[in-house]
């Protein structure tokens, strides 16, 4: 199985195409998920599992792998599905998100496939039970895969704080923002909650969207009624990577070429993290990269991007 993700470093030439590549996996069911390959660092069988006191009733257990221990979350019981029963026989995909590395028990892993971003959906509206965990969803092989919104999860078994510890000048804040607003993207519900809870505090206005296509129309809708610039309205734009529709490096990149645009000072925020990100983040001319989710390192770039218009 480790073969599956031997090629993974040939693969980043893929980001900043508005593409990526899911690693296709099952759980409980014959329903098909995905997880971006980015996300992953290996898949293996899943080793015997020891159990902690007052643990999550999601965390299966914690593995000891390669010197690090990991704590195993079955997927399927923390979307309201059945617990996997033969763990022996079973997948851990092990993961990075916003800042920690967990271990993802799964009943089968299939295979990477390619694909752009525009051939993933938003889920459809009004989702609810298990159907809420989706933050996007894709045909592949004429059947939908669905792709799980991994923050939520993880912010139920383990809630990230969003309260400032470190003390901000507000009021400087609020005289540089004047009366634009912060626009956020992401396709993730708690990660867009996250942020707004964070910058409260600073008594700043924001508009929120769900992913990249949706904030690039609002800036072009916003820039036809600015004399010169964006940024006659809006401050600057805080931008997840990893959106359906449009990812947060094609975004940036589709704004740095358009006149009345390229001014805006854009911060991606995002679960992914590593050296290349930070390389994509100067081709595309992003501003500043900060992997999710430290509220006083997302305000504080705020504030530094703020004083700098």
């Amino acid at each position: 199985m480790a073969s599956i993700l031997d090629s993974v470093n040939q693969r980043t030439r893929l980001v900043g195409q508005n593409r990526l590549e899911l690693l296709l996996f099952k759980l409980a069911g014959r329903q098909r998920y995905g997880i971006n390959v980015f996300k992953v660092r290996e898949v293996l069988q899943c080793p015997p599992l020891t159990a902690i006191p007052r643990q999550n009733k999601f965390v299966r257990g914690i593995a000891h792998i390669r010197g690090q221990t990991i704590s195993v979350i079955d997927l399927s019981l923390a979307t309201g599905g059945k617990a996997i029963e033969n763990t022996k026989d079973s997948f851990i995909v092990i993961a990075e998100y916003n800042r920690s590395v967990q271990g993802f028990l799964v009943n089968s892993v299939e295979r990477i496939i390619n694909i752009n971003w525009e051939a993933i959906m938003p889920p459809p509206k009004g989702t609810s039970g298990k159907q809420s965990y989706l933050t996007a969803v894709t045909e592949i092989d004429k059947e939908l895969v669905e792709i799980l919104d991994v923050e939520k999860i993880l912010e139920e078994i383990s809630p990230s704080p969003t309260a400032l510890t470190k003390e901000l000048d507000t009021q400087s804040i609020s005289a540089d923002l004047g009366e634009r607003l912060i626009l956020i993207a992401d396709d993730s519900a708690v990660a867009r909650n996250q942020v707004k809870r964070a910058l409260e505090v600073l008594g700043v206005k924001m508009h929120l969207v769900n992913n990249g296509r949706e904030a690039l129309e609002y800036l072009q809708q916003v820039a036809k009624e600015c004399k010169e610039s964006v940024t006659e309205k809006i401050g600057l734009l805080i931008s997840d990577i990893e959106m359906p529709e449009m990812d947060g490096y094609t975004l940036t990149a589709e704004i740095k070429l358009e006149p009345k645009l390229k001014k805006l000072h854009v911060i991606l925020h995002t679960s992914l993290s590593g050296v290349f990100n930070q390389q994509m983040v100067q081709k595309v001319g992003a501003d500043d990269f900060i992997a999710k989710f430290n509220p006083d390192e997302l305000a504080g770039s705020v504030e530094k991007w703020l004083h700098a218009d």
